[in-house]
């Protein structure tokens, strides 16, 4: 009986605030959305250990996208720089030899990291991957850079 008057309030909720609810129906379908599309997506994000991992056991590359400046005072062991005026144009010329091999995107907190990481994979980078968290995950971590 509860049940049915939870429903019925619920119901009556929703027709005195269709806004509202059509507000909090579009949140929910936009976040079962983001999620069924990180799930497809060929771009994974992964975890300071896994980026360990494919960079001792499968040669993976670390590309970091951050600013020179930045990238000079401190970066992932063996890690390359990819200035902002070629990722913009989609210039990988220098990446040419890793294409068969896992790519890492690293940014400052692994939130602009999914463009990059998108035009490497449109430019036949299969194995790209981007660093949960940026640099600040792996700085947080205690894992060594280097200057």
């Amino acid at each position: 009986m509860k049940k049915w008057l939870f429903m019925e309030q619920l119901i009556a909720f929703a027709t005195d605030n269709a806004l509202l609810s059509a507000a909090w129906a579009a949140i929910v379908i936009l976040l079962i959305f983001t999620t069924i599309k990180i799930q497809l997506s060929p771009i994974k994000k992964i975890s300071t250990q896994e980026l360990t991992f494919l960079m001792n056991k499968e040669d993976g590359l670390v590309v970091d996208i951050r600013a020179e400046k930045e990238f000079k005072a401190g970066h992932i062991i063996d890690s390359k720089h990819l200035s902002s005026e070629k990722t913009n144009s989609n210039d990988f010329t220098n990446l040419e030899n890793y294409k068969d091999k896992p790519i890492i995107v690293v940014c400052a907190a692994g939130l602009t990291s999914a463009k990059v990481a998108n035009s490497l994979y449109k430019a036949g980078f299969t194995q790209t991957s981007i660093l949960k968290g940026g640099m600040n995950s792996w700085l947080s971590g205690g894992l060594p850079v280097s200057k």
